[in-house]
């Protein structure tokens, strides 16, 4: 599991140095290469695979640059270089796996340049004119690893989506399973408080009236005790089958920092502050402000376009806790911060008393800072 988070925080760095070492050698030694041209040209594609899931479109074309840029000071190379194929499958593959949006269509736009330049230039090198069997080789030699990439994105989307639809029936069964607790124990209450109220008047002037009361509120507590029981039992199996039937432990500020890595490895640079002295918190708030670092940072990787930062700031004091996530994309375009996302948010501070605010940040971008009482302030 260690090697596992290793190679996937510096996987895309080793893979850059790894190929830049090769190519740079195998440009060192072939005959009448330009030096310095072609090994700084060979370094810079294959380096620019380190940055392909971060800045998906400017990586590809350096890439793409660097490595024309290097048959251009080494004639020739491409016929007998693993630099030069590695960079060109994996540059290709990551344009087509990790591209989103409107970049997808650039990326296309690229990938038919690409193309072109390929049978042109080898029509050219051989001095015949393009001809269709050329223009299908090279359309396969090209597209195939970028299809490929774009294949394994659509289904991993399809996948996230099933998860997604999967995780809002557990969430429907559940708000009804809460309306139907609320409804037992509401009614339940209720009727215990009168047969309560009518006994004390009873009592000291009718002994079977009292008695009769008495049996009334432990039937009725029984009752509602027995459908909690049962409701609760169907919560139980709705998470034993969202578990495969193993029920997982909920997600706490402890697992903060493994959140906010994997985001980063999705692509969105995070800058994580803790202020104060971390001390108990809350089952209920700890939850809570777990759940809205969440949400905040998938509405930023889903709304403020590629190039965009956050920072995740959390506060902690004597009575409260504070959570500020900010980012500088393009997240204050969404109309009025509207959206399940934030509706989640404002619903998760609601439970715990709390307040919110979620607006367009004074530096563009967006922001959301919730507060978070570690007890309801009606009760303090």
């Amino acid at each position: 599991m260690h090697l596992r988070r290793l190679l996937q925080r510096y996987g895309d760095a080793a893979l850059a140095g790894g190929v830049a070492v090769i190519f740079a050698i195998e440009v060192l030694s072939w005959p009448d290469a330009q030096l310095p041209e072609a090994v700084v040209t060979s370094v810079l594609a294959a380096m620019a695979l380190a940055w392909r899931r971060v800045v998906v479109l400017p990586s590809f074309l350096v890439a793409a640059l660097g490595s024309w840029g290097t048959l251009r000071f080494a004639d020739g190379l491409d016929n007998d270089s693993l630099g030069f194929l590695l960079v060109f499958f994996v540059s290709l593959y990551s344009l087509g796996r990790w591209t989103r949006g409107a970049a997808v269509w650039v990326g296309m736009v690229f990938v038919l340049t690409y193309i072109i330049v390929f049978v042109v230039g080898d029509a050219n090198a051989q001095g015949t004119s393009v001809e269709l069997g050329a223009i299908g080789f090279g359309t396969l030699f090209v597209g195939t690893p970028w299809a490929a990439g774009v294949a394994i994105r659509l289904r991993r989307e399809r996948e996230r989506t099933l998860v997604v639809e999967s995780e809002q029936a557990i969430a429907r069964e559940r708000a009804r399973i809460a309306r139907e607790l609320h409804d037992v124990v509401s009614h339940a209450i209720s009727v215990t408080v009168l047969q309560a109220r009518g006994g004390r008047t009873m009592i000291g002037r009718d002994e079977e009236a009292v008695r009769d009361a008495l049996d009334a509120i432990e039937q009725t507590n029984t009752a509602a005790l027995s459908d909690m029981r049962r409701l609760l039992a169907v919560l139980r199996d709705t998470d034993s089958e969202a578990g495969h039937g193993r029920a997982a432990p909920q997600p706490s500020l402890a697992n903060l920092e493994r959140l906010v890595e994997q985001v980063r490895r999705a692509g969105l640079p995070i800058d994580l502050s803790i202020t104060g002295e971390p001390g108990p918190v809350p089952p209920g708030v700890d939850l809570s402000a777990y759940r809205i670092v969440q949400e905040s940072l998938t509405n930023v990787m889903k709304h403020s376009g590629e190039g965009a930062t956050a920072t995740v700031t959390i506060a902690y004091s004597a009575d409260d806790l504070r959570v500020t996530v900010v980012d500088d994309g393009r997240g204050a375009e969404a109309p009025n911060g509207s959206g399940h996302g934030l509706a989640g948010i404002r619903e998760r501070v609601a439970v715990v008393g709390g307040t919110v605010v979620a607006e367009p940040a004074a530096a563009g971008g967006f922001e959301v800072r919730a507060r978070l009482p570690f007890a309801l302030e009606s009760l303090r």
